[in-house]
């Protein structure tokens, strides 16, 4: 008889970055090794923060099969405009209304939960106990901890008794599951503050494809033609990364008129991102890129970017850094000198990182890779060697299905 997994999580296909993808490619990974898998998940929304329009007339409760694989969706609220509650409704809803599909599964011998949700693992608790399976949580982000760490509340919020009891709740349950895996060293070492010491937890990071971000392949993207020096930043514009870094990085370029810079995304700040540089000719902005031109659009750029808060350290691994580097080009990295991405540019030489006061330093590396072709390209194939090494998808999906068998 097949073995059988249950996955449940808000982010799923046709949703293409972060989360959503990954969970994805797991999925269809698992099905591949004739696994049968079953998606509890929600209507695409992330990163537009609006369901999709080939969604937005479906009905509340959605069945659907995508090569094999049964996905039941629950049309959860999604707010235009993100604040910290009306994130909460937007998790309180999807909880709910998802408890209705759990009993559309019939039998399932693993539930995997993934988190930034933590009320998810509500769910599987159910889904485990109703199924008599064995109840898995995968962290991509420890949501209480990056809520209080990105500034998203105030200080005086971040200390209630509320907040104190969110924490609380989130060690019980992670404390009531089988195994616990999550996605960078550092968040293994927070989990460890988390749960007991005789409960299983592993380190299972995220992966990059790189058949799919392949510089051989990959041709010129339309947003990078120009024969300027490019700089590129693509992923979510939300809360985690220090736009305020980037606004001063992009001023003090504006005088270099053969450097221009791209940003490539979506997020909750999108709209604050484009009133500020309005007035800065260097900077362009786009939405995302669908999916399949991706590789083209990070091929294409001379310099990737990345600005992250100082204060956001542990509680989440920019999976973006993957694809960065797997486009062979070189990073600019701030943030926390504490912090695993911090570890990986530093151990794969494959690019410069520093402390988001140094900005001064910043624009001198800039200045330097614009002239030095040499020294970009060494930072480039270090960073996709290192990439092929450690984060292979072939690699990281085994390491996923030894641990699905295990358990």
């Amino acid at each position: 008889m097949k073995k059988s997994i249950t996955i449940i999580g808000v982010n799923y296909f046709p949703e293409d970055t972060a989360i959503g993808l990954y969970t994805s490619q797991l999925a269809n990974y698992f099905n591949s090794k004739n696994i049968e898998v079953n998606i509890i998940t929600g209507f695409p929304y992330y990163p537009a923060w609006k369901i999709s329009s080939n969604y937005k007339s479906k009905k509340t409760f959605y069945k659907e099969n995508i090569n094999g694989i049964n996905i039941f969706r629950y049309k959860q609220y999604v707010p235009k405009n993100p604040t910290f509650f009306k994130r909460v409704l937007h998790l309180l809803d999807f909880t709910l209304g998802s408890f209705f599909n759990l009993f559309k599964i019939k039998k399932t011998d693993i539930v995997l939960c993934i988190v930034p949700f933590t009320s998810v693992i509500f769910l599987g608790k159910i889904l485990s106990k109703l199924r008599k399976a064995k109840l898995w949580v995968h962290i991509q982000d420890f949501e209480f901890d990056a809520v209080t760490d990105s500034n998203i509340i105030n200080s005086k919020e971040n200390k209630s008794i509320s907040f104190k009891l969110l924490f609380w709740i989130e060690k019980k349950l992670l404390n009531s599951v089988d195994l616990v895996s999550t996605i960078s060293n550092l968040m293994v070492l927070k989990l460890s503050k988390k749960i007991k010491k005789d409960k299983k937890r592993i380190l299972l990071p995220n992966w990059v494809d790189l058949d799919f971000v392949n510089p051989k392949t990959s041709k010129k993207h339309p947003y990078l033609e120009s024969k300027k020096f490019k700089i590129l930043y693509s992923g979510n514009i939300g809360e985690k990364q220090d736009w305020e870094f980037f606004i001063e990085f992009a001023n003090m370029l504006k005088s270099n008129l053969d450097i221009e810079i791209i940003v490539v995304g979506n997020g909750s700040k999108r709209e604050w991102l484009l009133d500020k540089v309005a007035s800065l000719n260097n900077v362009s902005m786009y939405l995302p890129v669908a999916y399949n031109k991706l590789s083209d659009l990070l091929c294409s750029a001379d310099l990737h970017i990345l600005f992250q808060k100082n204060n956001v350290i542990d509680t989440v691994m920019p999976s973006k850094i993957l694809a960065m580097m797997a486009s062979q080009k070189p990073s600019i990295i701030t943030g926390n000198l504490k912090s695993e991405v911090y570890s990986i540019i530093n151990e794969s030489s494959a690019g410069e990182y520093f402390c988001n006061t140094e900005l001064e330093e910043v624009i001198k590396v800039v200045l330097q890779l614009k002239i030095n072709k040499k020294l970009r390209n060494k930072y480039g194939e270090n960073a996709r060697k290192y990439v092929s090494t450690n984060f292979s998808k072939d690699i990281i999906l085994k390491k996923f299905e030894n641990t699905f068998l295990e358990l």
